[in-house]
């Protein structure tokens, strides 16, 4: 999933990323959009204090990757996403609103290995 969250935050990404993402087959992307339900359990999360203000952001990928019911979330944001006590935070947070939890994980745990 892709939203313009996302959009934002790859203008300012590494040209590798930047490929990367470009060479996603678009039959396994979707682009969604910000809804006022998005924002507000991305508010949550921070008036909950999982995390302060200025990651508001990372927030509203979490709430859409909930609200669209993603399998996982992947990200290399060790400090306000992929950290156990976050997740966990998240996860209270969304079970309490009546969402599932999300798995969020890092793109190592998705690495393939010669011997697999």
């Amino acid at each position: 999933m892709f939203s313009t969250v996302t959009q934002d935050e790859l203008e300012s990404a590494p040209e590798k990323v930047k490929e990367l993402v470009k060479s996603l087959s678009s039959n396994l992307t979707e682009f969604i959009d910000i809804t006022k339900e998005a924002v507000d359990l991305a508010t949550k999360y921070i008036t909950e204090m999982v995390v302060g203000p200025t990651s508001f952001a990372d927030c509203l990928h979490i709430a859409l990757a909930t609200i669209n019911r993603a399998d996982f979330l992947v990200s290399w944001t060790f400090k306000h996403i992929v950290n156990l006590e976050r997740i966990r935070g998240y996860n209270s947070i969304n079970i309490k609103n009546g969402y599932k939890q999300l798995e969020i994980r890092s793109p190592r745990e998705f690495e393939k290995y010669e011997d697999d």
